[in-house]
């Protein structure tokens, strides 16, 4: 199990543009395992490369669905539908909560562990983690969508 520091917003590397993974070799495993440790322990249900420094196009998310644990390379959304609006929060941004507007269903596209296609269909929390997350590799933070944001209270509670 390795934890590896999530870094957190204004490092300029949440801004850059993640590059695609050409082969998976026993590094893309471990980074892959390394993503999944980090973000369960951070208590998170996504988390992309470039918010451990690395840029890469990998993500991993469990919103605690029938899904259980995604391990994407090179994800894609191939196709977006319909319209949700609600709060979002980051590992990258702690303390803080926007309301962001979605895709209420996304497909998207990318690699397995064993370089094998596989496509995941998503609606409501697990469409906004795939949006969240993809975002991520392009360099753009929620707070870039958020139409408000807001200190959330586990923060507020952190902070008494």
């Amino acid at each position: 199990m390795a934890i590896r520091i999530i870094v957190k917003d204004p490092d300029p590397v949440l801004r850059e543009m993640s590059k695609p993974v050409p082969k998976i070799t026993p590094n893309i495993h471990k980074l892959l395992n390394d993503m999944a440790d980090t973000m369960y322990d951070a208590e998170g249900v996504g988390l992309a490369a470039p918010q451990i420094g690395i840029l890469k196009r990998v993500i991993v998310m469990d919103v605690g669905d029938e899904h259980g644990l995604i391990e994407l390379i090179n994800p894609e959304i191939i196709e977006r539908e319909g319209e949700q609006f609600g709060p979002e929060g980051c590992l990258s941004i702690p303390g803080y909560t926007g309301d962001v507007k979605r895709a209420a269903r996304v497909k998207v596209k990318g690699l397995n562990r064993n370089g094998e296609e596989i496509v995941i269909e998503g609606t409501e929390l697990l469409a906004r983690c795939i949006q969240h997350e993809v975002d991520h590799l392009n360099g753009v933070l929620y707070t870039d969508l958020a139409e408000k944001m807001y200190r959330s209270e586990k923060q507020d509670r952190d902070d008494a």
